[in-house]
């Protein structure tokens, strides 16, 4: 079982930078691939970004695409790094894992299998 535990959220303003971090343990494969989601009130869970680590890609929402970067640390802990930020990034962000293969190819909720608690980021003035 892989436990997933978000933290680094917190209240922002428009234009400033956020990290988030998840810590992974338990029986997580460091080859597994991890993603970033998140979920608005009212509206889907949708992805932010993703790394494979065994395909060496990674995979990037058009809504965040030059302002944020992922980035997994010894296998341990995943990263969001976000610039720019817009009142539109609120939201509640989750981190996830899935199996390896695939990669980041279709970076959907149903294809992952373990989830954080979330992390909520309100962007606001």
């Amino acid at each position: 079982q892989v436990q997933l535990v978000e933290s680094g959220g917190g209240l922002a303003q428009p234009g400033g930078s956020l990290i988030l971090s998840c810590e992974v343990s338990g029986s997580a494969n460091v080859f597994d691939d991890m993603a970033w989601f998140r979920q608005a009130p009212g509206k889907d869970r949708e992805a932010v970004s993703c790394i494979s680590p065994s395909d060496g890609d990674t995979y990037y929402a058009d809504s965040v695409k030059g302002r944020a970067t992922i980035s997994l640390d010894g296998g341990t802990t995943l990263w969001l790094n976000m610039d720019r930020l817009e009142v539109e990034d609120t939201a509640v962000y989750y981190c996830a894992t899935k199996p390896r293969w695939g990669g980041c190819t279709e970076v959907v909720p149903s294809n992952f299998e373990s989830w954080g608690q979330g992390t909520q980021v309100s962007v606001s003035l």
